[in-house]
């Protein structure tokens, strides 16, 4: 009886965790966004030497959210997170448009591997609080700058948002909810 008791319980109030990687290169503010939509605040942050990872409820989805670095010495390892992947946020420093093309490289090794094929693709154009005169770039033109039109294979979507003044964020946590629900 307890048995059954329990996990009747188990399976009406615990939530099955989303893991959620949130990836991108150096200094492109992965941290800071990890903790602006995890704690409502930016908090100081070092670079990211491996991981960081929250627990996140969010309009009825548990999410376990996967910060990795981003320095190249780092990138080869990401592969060590992707199995059970159901989303990926790459998060792209708009105003570094010199290191796009690196990004592109570093979003078409996920696009090509198998343990993320069925994975969402939320592409978060961070930084859009700064001014387009410091050679920030709009969400249109990071989206052409990667190609994201030419995939037809995956579900994506792209945001411009500011980590600093969390703007954007929640509009990119609301896609993913709507997505998630719509497979079941």
């Amino acid at each position: 009886m307890g048995v059954t008791f329990s996990s009747l319980w188990s399976r009406l109030f615990s939530k099955r965790e989303t893991k959620v990687l949130i990836l991108g290169l150096d200094n492109a503010g992965k941290s800071t966004i990890l903790y602006r939509i995890t704690m409502g605040s930016v908090v100081a942050s070092a670079p990211t030497v491996g991981s960081n990872h929250e627990i996140y409820d969010y309009k009825g989805v548990r999410f376990g959210l996967i910060d990795i670095g981003g320095q190249t010495s780092l990138r080869s390892s990401w592969s060590q997170y992707f199995l059970g992947t159901e989303a990926i946020i790459l998060v792209i420093d708009s105003s570094d448009s010199a290191r796009l093309g690196m990004v592109k490289q570093e979003l078409m090794k996920l696009i090509a591997d198998e343990q993320l094929k069925t994975s969402l693709l939320l592409v978060l154009a961070n930084k859009q609080d700064l001014p387009i005169s410091q050679g920030r770039l709009t969400p249109a033109q990071v989206s052409e700058a990667l190609g994201l039109t030419d995939l037809r294979e995956r579900e994506w979507q792209i945001m411009g948002c500011s980590a600093l003044t969390g703007i954007g964020l929640f509009e990119g946590m609301d896609w993913l909810v709507g997505k998630l629900e719509a497979r079941g």
